[in-house]
């Protein structure tokens, strides 16, 4: 039941997008049933989780005084109006998940929220709509999403967290990611368009180059009225051949403001839930343990609502024990081991510990083609050691001599009994990475634990799992920059090029963090009753997923060349006869000159516009023509078929032939 109260200055609107909140839920944990009756609940389940949390966790700064879910409803909106293909790339809704859609609304309700959406809207509309009449009134607006055509909203008064990563987004977060302020996102996402979506966009313009393009000519309107001056004739042509299409995604990423809403934004106005109502939908789901969160963040005999008593613990994340917050870090005692004396000391502590964190640094994010560049070891807090051995640089701009290091193979033939030692266990951050570029070196390491799936067996979609943001939930730690230590852009290093005494504090940073969540997470398996989850689904997974991505499979790098030139061919025929027919040429992948010619110039009948006055000339269109008999929708299908299997899979597989193995 919702209650009234004015949004002002003093107010803060929290608008979650409850349907990106569902899709994390359900991809965030593994298929769950209702025991009764065998429906499917996972993603309820997760996505009740979160809500829990939402609501509960919220300080004294940060608490809403207005709150409401919001959905989108149906997949035909306006934008389907607009451009036929709108989202047509988007694959059909898991059967599973369908059911589920009615449920999460039930959720949100049991917890004293509205849950609102409208037909023929998109939830970013509403919200968009929302956070403008909050913003006007004065208010503070927090938008619970991590979705990009929202940050086009981001102002003073609006911001977004994502919940996942905790990670709230600013104006300078935004600047960040697309190189221009919020108002200028739609200007960029109009050029490189969106192949979640289907917007168009300009083929081959991504977000750096939109960049460029607008501020060398301002804004979107001069660049599109002037891109006959663009210098570079590649960027040109496809500008002029695109203009189209860069102002009909325009529309498409642009949300709306002036949705004529149907629930004011006063009625959100932060209330308890009725208690018994929530109980009977968690009783009726068969949510036990969520139940028993719920309880005790109410306190013994509480019935006023699931605000968190400071005395409480934090029941929501993993166990029931406060994170152990602002501990201390001491990066001076980190160790650079450069002799092969020190190691053999080191080697020697590891075997007495018995768990030891491991982490490697390497020159790529791939593992079947990275070198390894360095090893990191921790045995305790503080205590931890970084040793190089692919360095080439000495931090001296004029030195080209390399750093001291033990040479590489007598490196791992010194760790390899320590690191498949079945007596000694090894710790690992998405150890899956690790183990992939061990197993290239002769290392096959074993037992490990994986502290990144630790926390997904115990907090699977409540927070993000990247060993950063767990340093930062429970230790209150943020650990070295990456990208604050190689830079970025033009001036951007690889890890090997960095001096060791750059290097190694980051380093062995990594192995110390990654110690302590082991310590801190591994007790909470037992207590959350997951550990049997964790030790047969879990675990076992990083050494079969790294056996399957060195193995690879193998691929005919003649085969898809010779693959990809017939489908040119194919193409090329298709593009004559249609010049042919329409006895002109024209952009057969451009919707907007296509339409003119099928049904202004030909005069084909059975042409829809959309709201801008663009003729439909989607798959079903053309279908629907082609089946009456009309030649050139024949001709526009088959020349997509071949442009989609070249581009997707003939072009797109020669790129992936790691170059190591051929």
């Amino acid at each position: 039941m919702s209650i009234t109260a004015p949004v002002d200055k003093n107010s803060h609107v929290v608008l979650v997008d409850g349907s990106g909140y569902i899709f994390r839920a359900y991809h965030a944990l593994p298929p769950l049933t209702r025991k009764s009756d065998g429906m499917p609940i996972g993603a309820v389940a997760g996505f009740s989780n979160m809500i829990f949390k939402l609501l509960r966790d919220q300080n004294n700064e940060d608490r809403p005084t207005h709150f409401a879910v919001i959905f989108d409803k149906g997949s035909y909106t306006f934008r389907n109006d607009i451009y036929d293909e709108y989202k047509a790339n988007r694959s059909e809704t898991p059967e599973d998940l369908i059911p589920q859609f009615p449920l999460t609304r039930e959720a949100t309700r049991a917890f004293g929220a509205p849950a609102i959406e409208m037909e023929g809207y998109e939830a970013d509309d509403i919200i968009a709509t929302y956070s403008r009449q909050a913003e006007a009134k004065g208010a503070r607006v927090t938008i619970i999403s991590s979705d990009k055509d929202l940050m086009q909203l981001v102002s003073n008064k609006i911001s977004m967290l994502d919940t996942m990563k905790n990670k709230k987004i600013s104006i300078p977060q935004v600047i960040e990611k697309f190189g221009l302020p919020p108002e200028r996102v739609i200007e960029i996402q109009a050029l490189a368009g969106d192949s979640v979506d289907n917007i168009p966009g300009v083929p081959g313009i991504g977000v750096k180059t939109a960049v460029v393009l607008l501020e060398q000519f301002g804004d979107l309107e001069t660049l599109l009225q002037r891109c006959d001056e663009i210098p570079q004739k590649g960027r040109r042509e496809k500008m002029m051949a695109n203009i189209d299409n860069a102002r009909i995604s325009l529309e498409l990423v642009t949300l709306k403001t002036d949705v004529e809403l149907e629930f004011p934004l006063e009625d959100m106005a932060v209330t308890d839930p009725d208690i018994s109502v929530l109980f009977d939908f968690l009783e009726e789901m068969q949510f036990n343990t969520l139940s028993n969160r719920v309880r005790l963040a109410l306190g013994e005999g509480k019935t006023d609502g699931i605000r968190k008593d400071d005395s409480q613990p934090d029941f929501i994340t993993p166990g029931s024990i406060t994170s152990p917050k602002n501990i201390s870090f001491d990066l001076t005692k980190y160790e650079c081991i450069q002799s092969e004396e020190a190691l053999e000391k080191w080697i020697h502590r590891c075997f007495d510990a018995e768990v030891i964190a491991v982490d490697l640094e390497t020159n790529s994010l791939d593992s079947s083609s990275a070198d390894l560049v360095g090893i990191c070891l921790s045995i305790d807090d503080n205590d931890a050691c970084y040793i190089p051995l692919g360095h080439t640089g000495t931090g001296d701009m004029f030195g080209d001599d390399k750093p001291t290091q033990i040479e590489l193979s007598l490196a791992i033939k010194m760790l390899k009994p320590l690191l498949e030692s079945e007596t000694v266990l090894k710790v690992g951050q998405n150890f899956k990475y690790d183990l992939g570029v061990l197993q290239r070196y002769g290392l096959n390491v074993a037992p490990y634990d994986d502290t990144m799936l630790i926390s997904y067996a115990l907090a699977a979609g409540l927070h993000n799992h990247g060993m950063d943001g767990l340093s930062e939930l429970h230790f209150g730690h943020k650990p070295i920059s990456f990208k604050e230590l190689v830079g970025s852009g033009k001036n951007k290093k690889t890890f090997d090029e960095l001096s060791l005494e750059v290097a190694t504090p980051y380093a062995a940073e990594d192995a110390d963090v990654t110690l302590r969540l082991w310590k801190y997470l591994k007790p909470k398996l037992v207590a959350e009753k997951v550990k049997t989850v964790y030790e047969t689904l879990e675990r076992p997974l990083p050494s079969i997923i790294a056996d399957m991505e060195n193995n690879g499979i193998k691929v005919d790098r003649a085969e898809l060349a010779r693959l990809s030139a017939l489908f040119a061919q194919k193409m090329e025929h298709f593009e004559t006869e249609a010049y042919l027919l329409s006895e002109q040429q024209f952009n057969l992948g451009s919707p907007k000159q296509l339409g003119e010619i099928l049904f202004d110039k030909m005069n084909l009948q059975g042409g829809k516009k959309t709201k801008t006055g663009a003729w439909q000339t989607g798959a079903g269109v053309l279908e629907a023509l082609a089946e009456k008999g009309e030649k050139l929708p024949q001709i526009i299908l088959e020349w997509r078929h071949y442009s989609k299997l070249k581009s997707t899979y003939t072009d797109a597989l020669v790129q992936k032939i790691n170059p190591r193995t051929g």
